[in-house]
């Protein structure tokens, strides 16, 4: 496979997984809110052991890896179809955003409003 097709094909597997996790950290929070409490500790298993993954390689996902062997750019957004800003500040809004539906998933377990 060439380089450039190598690294389209990094970049669409990346952005799908992206896709998937972003959803299933916006999809806790309307699983709780319909007390669906199942459901949605199912996506934060899903979810933390994305984080358990990204931990253990450093904070960086294994697709930037795959990525960097395709290409020398090293720009926010070289390894993924994300708007340049999204990726710079991707682990800060989502991990925000995860924090905060694991606490309004409790709230609402603990029969909190």
């Amino acid at each position: 496979m060439q380089e450039s097709a190598a690294l389209t094909a990094t970049k669409i597997i990346h952005t799908i997984a992206w896709a998937f996790f972003a959803s299933c950290i916006l999809a806790i929070p309307i699983a709780a809110w319909h007390g669906a409490f199942r459901i949605a500790c199912w996506l934060i298993a899903v979810v933390s052991v994305e984080v358990l993954v990204l931990a253990v390689n450093g904070m960086v996902c294994p697709l930037t890896k795959v990525a960097r062997r395709y290409t020398d750019a090293r720009h926010d957004n070289f390894d993924i179809y994300l708007p340049l800003w999204l990726a710079r500040y991707n682990k800060h809004i989502f991990g925000t955003l995860f924090a905060a539906s694991l606490a309004f998933t409790l709230m609402r377990w603990m029969g909190w409003p």
